[in-house]
C-alpha cells in the first residue's frame, strides 16, 4: 500500500518536528546553567534591596534580635513540603539558612554565643548551618555563661544543648525574670536521622513580642520535692518534664507543653495531685518539632 502524497507531507513535518527537539549538547545545558545561577544571583540582590527599604522603614535602635522564629520555622516547613529532585535538602536548607541568617544579620548586626561544654565541633556546626558565617560565633562554657552574654547583649543570640544534663544543674531558671532572655527556638528546625547539624539546641534572645513561636511552651516549676504523682498529671495536660535539678529551695523542673498551657494550670493541676509547687513562671517557647519523611516516588 502507498502512502499518498498527503501522507508523505505529515510524516516528513513529524520527522522535523522530532529534529527540532534534538537533546541538547554539553553547551546549551552550561548556558542554561549560568543563566540560572545569574538569576538567582540577581534575585538575592534584589532581596537586599528589600531588606534595605525595610531597614529604612523601620526606622528602629530599640535592644532586641531581629530573629523572627516563628516565621523562620513556618518557611523551612514550606522549603521541605516543596522540596524535590536531585538536590539534597541539605544543601537547599543550608542555603536558606544561611540567607536568612546573613540577612537578618545585615539588618541589625548580632552575634551567637554558643556553650560548648559538650563539644566545640557540634555546636560551632550548627551556628554556622543555621546561620552561616557572616554572624560572629563566641565560645562559653556553661549554658549559663551563655544566658548571661545575651543579657549583656544589645540582640544577640545564644545556644546550647537541649539535653544539657545534671552537671549544668537548673540553668532554666535564669531565664524565669520577666527581663531575661527566654528561649524562642528549638533547632534544626527540620529534623531528619542524617541531618548534618542535627544536635538538638535551645537558642535563648532577649524577650520577643508577636515575633515568638508559640507551639509549644516551656515553663520552669519549683517543687519542694518529687512526687511520682508529677509524670502523669503533666501528661493529662500534653506536657511533659524534660529536665530536673536541684534548686535552692526544692527541685526545679523544666516543662514542655502545648502553646496555651500557663503557669497558672501547671500549679493548680500539680497542687491538686498533692505535690507542692512554690513557683511557676514561664521561660520560653518554639515552634514544633519538624520531622522530614523523604517523599517516595514510584517507579
Amino acid at each position: 500500500m502507498k502512502l499518498s502524497s498527503k501522507g508523505s507531507a505529515s510524516t516528513s513535518s513529524v520527522t522535523d518536528e522530532i529534529a527540532s527537539k534534538a537533546a541538547p549538547t554539553l553547551a546549551d545545558l552550561r548556558r542554561e546553567i549560568d543563566r540560572i545561577d545569574e538569576a538567582m544571583h540577581r534575585l538575592l540582590m534584589e532581596r537586599g534591596e528589600i531588606i534595605a527599604t525595610l531597614i529604612r522603614v523601620k526606622k528602629s535602635d530599640e535592644t532586641g534580635s531581629a530573629f523572627r522564629p516563628d516565621r523562620e520555622a513556618q518557611m523551612m516547613r514550606r522549603l521541605a513540603a516543596r522540596h524535590s529532585g536531585l538536590l539534597p535538602l541539605d544543601t537547599a536548607e543550608g542555603i536558606w539558612r544561611v540567607i536568612i541568617g546573613t540577612f537578618t544579620y545585615v539588618q541589625k548586626a548580632y552575634a551567637v554565643h554558643a556553650d560548648i561544654s559538650g563539644g566545640d565541633a557540634p555546636m560551632r556546626d550548627s551556628a554556622r548551618f543555621h546561620f552561616g558565617f557572616t554572624v560572629p560565633f563566641v565560645t562559653h562554657g556553661s549554658a549559663m555563661e551563655v544566658i548571661a552574654a545575651v543579657a549583656a547583649s544589645a540582640g544577640d543570640l545564644g545556644m546550647f544543648r537541649s539535653d544539657q544534663g545534671a552537671q549544668a544543674g537548673a540553668w532554666w531558671t535564669a531565664l524565669v525574670e520577666l527581663s531575661a532572655p527566654k528561649i524562642i527556638a528549638r533547632l534544626p528546625f527540620i529534623e531528619r536521622l542524617d541531618h548534618p547539624a542535627g544536635t538538638p539546641v535551645f537558642v535563648v534572645a532577649k524577650p520577643l513580642a508577636d515575633a515568638a513561636a508559640r507551639e509549644r511552651v516551656l515553663i520552669c516549676a519549683t517543687l519542694e520535692r518529687w512526687r511520682a504523682c508529677v509524670p502523669s498529671t503533666l501528661a493529662e495536660l500534653g506536657a511533659v518534664v524534660i529536665s530536673s535539678a536541684a534548686a535552692p529551695n526544692g527541685l526545679s523542673l523544666l516543662i514542655e507543653g502545648p502553646g496555651a498551657l500557663t503557669p497558672r494550670e501547671i500549679v493548680a493541676r500539680l497542687s491538686g495531685a498533692g505535690a507542692s509547687v512554690t513557683s511557676a513562671s514561664e521561660v520560653g517557647s518554639h515552634a514544633e518539632r519538624f520531622t522530614f519523611k523523604p517523599k517516595i516516588i514510584s517507579q
